[in-house]
C-alpha cells in the first residue's frame, strides 16, 4: 500500500509513456469514426503543421521479398491494408534502431484500435547478405515492435545482393556501402494505401508520430462519406486532447 504522506507520489516514466499511448488510441478508436474527414483535409493539415510530411500519388514499387522463416511476402499479398514502410539494416549501430523504435512507437498507437487489422508494418533489410532468419526475427523483439502485424522482409540467398537496395532505391533512398559493411543512408517513413499506391512520405525522425497515426486513419476511413454538419476537425481534437 502506498503512502502517500512520505512524499511525492511519482509515476515511473515508462508508465507515462504507456497511458500517453493508450490515451492516443482511445481517442483514435472514439474520435475517427465520428469525424470520418476525407483524406483531403487531413492531407491539407498535414501540409501545413507536418514539416517531416511530404503527400506523395503514386504506384509504390512492388517488391517480392522472404521473411524470418523463408515465407514469400509480395506488397501484393498486402492489398486491402494501409502499409507502412521502412527501410534498415540490423547491423546499423545508430540511426536504424532509432527508426525501428520510432515504428514501434507508431504501431502502438494504430494496435490500440480498430485500425490494428486493415495496417500492415514492413520492415526492408538493405543488407541481405546478413540478415536473414532469426536475425531478422530477433531484430524485432529487440526493438518492441509486435510480429501479428509487423513482418522484416529480406531478399532470398541466391538473388543479386543488391536486391533489396535496389528497391529502397526505387522508392527514393539511397542505400551506400562503406568498406566496414556500414552504409550511409537517409530515413524515411513510407505510407502505402489499400490499392497499392504510394500516398507519403515522413522524413527523418523529428516528425510527431500522431500525425502519422492520423494520416493512416484518415486512409482507412476515406471509404466513408464526411458528416454533413461542419465539426471539428480530427486532428484538432486529437491534438487539444493531448497531455503535453
Amino acid at each position: 500500500m502506498t503512502d502517500f504522506a512520505s512524499g511525492p507520489f511519482v509515476v515511473p516514466p515508462a508508465r507515462v509513456l504507456h497511458l500517453a499511448v493508450l490515451a492516443i488510441a482511445m481517442m483514435i478508436a472514439l474520435i475517427a469514426p465520428a469525424s470520418a474527414h476525407s483524406l483531403e483535409e487531413v492531407d491539407q493539415d498535414l501540409r501545413e503543421k507536418e514539416k517531416y510530411f511530404q503527400a506523395v500519388d503514386g504506384e509504390a514499387p512492388g517488391f517480392s521479398l522472404r521473411d524470418a522463416d523463408g515465407r514469400a511476402v509480395s506488397l501484393s499479398d498486402l492489398r486491402g491494408k494501409v502499409v507502412v514502410l521502412n527501410f534498415v539494416y540490423t547491423n546499423c549501430p545508430d540511426i536504424c534502431p532509432l527508426h525501428a523504435e520510432r515504428i514501434a512507437e507508431i504501431q502502438k498507437m494504430v494496435n490500440q484500435t480498430p485500425m490494428k487489422e486493415m495496417v500492415e508494418f514492413v520492415t526492408i533489410t538493405t543488407d541481405p547478405k546478413r540478415d536473414f532468419g532469426p536475425v531478422l526475427s530477433d531484430y524485432g523483439k529487440a526493438h518492441g515492435l509486435d510480429s501479428v502485424n509487423w513482418v522484416f522482409l529480406t531478399s532470398a540467398m541466391d538473388r543479386p545482393e543488391d536486391t533489396t537496395r535496389k528497391i529502397a532505391e526505387a522508392y527514393g533512398l539511397k542505400f551506400t556501402e562503406g568498406e566496414d559493411g556500414m552504409q550511409m543512408h537517409g530515413i524515411v517513413t513510407h505510407v502505402i494505401d489499400q490499392d497499392g499506391r504510394l500516398r507519403a512520405r515522413f522524413h527523418g525522425l523529428k516528425f510527431e508520430p500522431v500525425n502519422l497515426v492520423v494520416f493512416i486513419n484518415a486512409l482507412t476511413n476515406r471509404t466513408q462519406k464526411p458528416h454533413p454538419h461542419p465539426r471539428p476537425g480530427f486532428w484538432d481534437k486529437l491534438k487539444g486532447s493531448l497531455p503535453w
